[in-house]
């Protein structure tokens, strides 16, 4: 029963990035009658919107994102070259970032709160998983470092907790961005507007992914702490 439970455990929290993943790549084909690639349609959106200080950049493999600091958006190469339905979806979701940035949306505000937070709360639960086993050694009281243990555990979680806050901001990238563009744009055949709905949403879903694998890493640490 136990390895049943683990097991369900694990789907539930690898899960969703193997779905992430299967779709973007199922999409990726090149489509070789469409008039730009990833790239070009990206800029080609920050022309249309009038984002003027926006650049678009290449970067490494499956690492497509909006960086609000810089005011850029980084496709990965698959996505920056490619003339594919993902190249084209994923271009359009990172941009409808740069549009919320661009027009200081609420939600860019809910982030732009609850992210340093989350931040600090990750670099406080690093440190006391860190320090655990050597309070353990050097104290020879269990307790300590079970409650250290404890106190880190919360800490991953409500940084957890403060990443899905801001979940919604993906799916507004998503859904109230980039697929009303594409639809009513005519960047993509209409017979290709169910498949770059599911791009779009395996995009948004892709931040789902990296919390689960937070958890993941909480049960991880969990294990070794027992050790």
């Amino acid at each position: 029963m136990i390895y049943l439970i683990i097991f369900i455990v694990l789907v539930l929290l690898i899960g969703p990035n193997i779905w992430v993943q299967l779709t973007i790549k199922k999409y990726a084909k090149e489509i070789g009658d469409l008039p730009g690639n990833g790239h070009e349609f990206a800029q080609h959106l920050i022309d249309r919107f009038k984002i003027s200080d926006v650049k678009v950049e290449i970067t490494e493999a499956d690492q497509d994102h909006y960086d609000p600091a810089d005011k850029c958006v980084r496709l990965s190469p698959a996505n920056f070259n490619g003339k594919s339905i993902s190249a084209i979806a994923i271009a359009a979701h990172e941009v409808g970032h740069a549009i919320q940035f661009h027009h200081k949306e609420a939600i860019v505000r809910v982030k732009e709160k609850y992210t340093p937070i989350a931040i600090m709360i990750e670099k406080i639960a690093i440190g006391l998983l860190s320090i655990c086993p050597i309070l353990m050694v050097i104290f020879k009281v269990p307790q300590i470092g079970l409650i250290t243990a404890f106190a880190a555990v919360v800490s991953i979680l409500i940084s957890v907790f403060l990443q899905l806050i801001i979940l919604p901001m993906e799916w507004d990238a998503s859904f109230n961005k980039a697929l009303p563009i594409l639809e009513k744009g005519e960047y993509l055949p209409k017979k290709d507007i169910p498949a770059a709905r599911k791009i779009l949403k395996a995009a948004a879903m892709t931040y789902v992914a990296a919390t689960l694998s937070s958890i993941l890493n909480v049960w991880r640490w969990i294990r070794i702490l027992k050790r």
